[in-house]
């Protein structure tokens, strides 16, 4: 029988030779970094020594100007973070309690009710209600067509301000890279300065330079990074509650249909009353 590759004499012959290969591979690699680390440690003749940065504190002073302005943005990053936790959550806009308030009050017809309950609320429903109350009670001739265009335009506007509050933390995102990517440049063309001014030139220095420049590039991101998390999280609830919001509003409307449907039968059945010919006596 011919020896094929799955077979297991081939196999157990095999072996041996990918673990030589593999074991003088990863000698060859320690060799090398062993070799380089050497290298970088002592330098060419008359290099400078280079002392990698291990504190924070050090970190930030190397990564220069940039660094300032990074901080701000991560100080400003944090605080919306915990911000936007607290206010962008169910209550701040849709709730139970006054669902189940206006509901009732729609369903008794006290509308007088109902303006002066969401005028203490502050939940976005509660704006949209007190914003078609308010049409509708300055204008009791209103259709129900013009009521309810009035309700999705406040409607409309509470989802925009809902979607603009998250909008610094994308502007955040967008912004903390270029700081960043500015201090990097700004560090990279002194240092260019620096060596080209000098005589003796060497290739250490030069890559002492380039990697307190880079801090500021890693400054950047550390801000962007964490910043697209979070932004991605409260997109997410904010598509949530804008749906939640309209499914509201939705409701209350039907509601408010239905009352100005019962008002107009029971006017016209009051004119049909009021219209029909006296019965003559017997």
């Amino acid at each position: 029988m011919p020896c094929t590759a799955s077979h297991p004499a081939v196999r157990r012959f095999r072996q041996p030779r990918w673990r030589l290969r593999l074991a003088g591979g990863m000698a060859a690699w320690a060799a090398l970094t062993a070799f380089a680390q050497a290298q970088g440690a002592a330098g060419p003749p008359g290099a400078r020594p280079v002392a990698a940065p291990a504190t924070l504190s050090e970190l930030f002073h190397a990564g220069g100007l940039m660094m300032y302005p990074l901080v701000g943005l991560s100080v400003l990053a944090v605080a919306l973070i915990i911000f936007y936790t607290f206010s962008i959550r169910q209550g701040a806009v849709v709730s139970d309690q006054f669902m189940d308030k206006a509901e009732s009050l729609i369903r008794n017809g006290d509308y007088a009710g109902l303006l002066e309950f969401a005028g203490g609320r502050n939940e976005c429903i509660a704006r949209i209600t007190r914003k078609t109350l308010e049409f509708a009670t300055q204008n009791p001739t209103a259709s129900f067509d013009d009521v309810r265009e009035v309700t999705e335009a406040e409607g409309t506007r509470q989802a925009s301000v809902l979607s603009g509050r998250i909008s610094l933390l994308a502007d955040i995102i967008t912004v903390a890279p270029m700081v960043g990517l500015l201090g990097t440049v700004l560090g990279m063309i002194a240092e260019m300065r620096t060596i080209s001014k000098s005589i003796n030139s060497v290739q250490m220095e030069f890559a002492s330079g380039v990697a307190e420049a880079l801090i500021a590039t890693a400054g950047g991101l550390l801000v962007a990074i964490p910043c697209v998390l979070a932004y991605a999280v409260f997109r997410g609830r904010v598509q949530r509650l804008i749906a939640e919001l309209e499914a509201a509003a939705t409701h209350l409307m039907a509601l408010l249909s239905a009352q100005y449907k019962k008002a107009a039968a029971r006017a016209a059945a009051q004119r049909a009353a009021g219209a029909a010919p006296p019965r003559p006596s017997s």
